[in-house]
This record gives C-alpha cells, sequence and structure tokens, in this order.
C-alpha cells in the first residue's frame, strides 16, 4: 500500500512538472461592453445606521457562481473603503472586499460611524474582474 502512494505521488509530481503553468491573463473572461454593475441601494450621500442592507444590480450580464465558468456571467465583490487590487489577478477576500460567490445580490453591511464609500466590481469564475472592468460607480454613504 505504502508502495501505490509513492507511485501515485510521483505521478503527480511529474504532472505538476510538465503542466503548463495557469497565468493570470488565462483566468481573464471577457465581458460585453454594454456591460454595467450599479448599486440600486444605498443611494449615494445617504446618512445611514450602522447597520443596513446593500443591493446590487447589473445589466448586460448574467450572475453564477464563483467556480462556474461560462460567457457573459459573474460574481459580485463589494469593496469598502476603496482598497486597492490588481484588476488582472484574483481579487483577495478581505474585510475591505467582500465575495459573494453565491452569486447574491444584497447583503447586510455594518460599518463603524463615519464616512465610508462602496463600490462593486465583477469577478468571473475565479474572482478575476474581467478584461474590459464591470465596476459600478463609487458611492459615499456617511454611517450614525
Amino acid at each position: 500500500m505504502k508502495f501505490k502512494a509513492l507511485v501515485t505521488g510521483v505521478i503527480c509530481a511529474f504532472l505538476f512538472l510538465i503542466a503548463p503553468p495557469v497565468l493570470a491573463q488565462d483566468l481573464v473572461s471577457h465581458a460585453p461592453s454594454n456591460a454595467r454593475a450599479y448599486i440600486i441601494e444605498p443611494a449615494d450621500g445617504k446618512t445611514l445606521p450602522e447597520t443596513f442592507t446593500v443591493k446590487f444590480g447589473l445589466s448586460g450580464m448574467d450572475l453564477a457562481p464563483a467556480g462556474v465558468d461560462q460567457d457573459n456571467t459573474g460574481h459580485h465583490h463589494l469593496l469598502i473603503d476603496r482598497p486597492e487590487f490588481d484588476p488582472t489577478t484574483s481579487l483577495p477576500a478581505t474585510e475591505q472586499i467582500r465575495h459573494f460567490g453565491k452569486a447574491q445580490t444584497e447583503t447586510e453591511l455594518t460599518l463603524t460611524p463615519g464616512e465610508h464609500t462602496l463600490q462593486l466590481v465583477l469577478g468571473n469564475y475565479a474572482h478575476v474582474p474581467h478584461d474590459n472592468p464591470v465596476m459600478s460607480e463609487t458611492i459615499t454613504v456617511t454611517v450614525e
């Protein structure tokens, strides 16, 4: 049994070495030029309680869960307080970059009092923004 595991490990290692590397550009998907992400609510400039609902909008494309590689689809990522990110790589899941990989269309947020910015970025099956990024306008809200 140990010999079988050893042989399997050697074969897997060999396949890993000869397999072409997956580059970031291999993970990029195309989005139609008319695709648009937008925040339905809250409205820009709104004053809100610490916990509030954010509703996501999308036109020109469809939603699909993370991991589902279909043309003209993606899932939302909510950027809070404009974190920097590289649009050619997978969006990291952080407190400032929230993932909605089940194709959700809204979320409840709790933020500290003060001014905050919100922006949607559509990611493909691998959480990578499309080649022509589908992003909402950035809105500013004030939390009481």
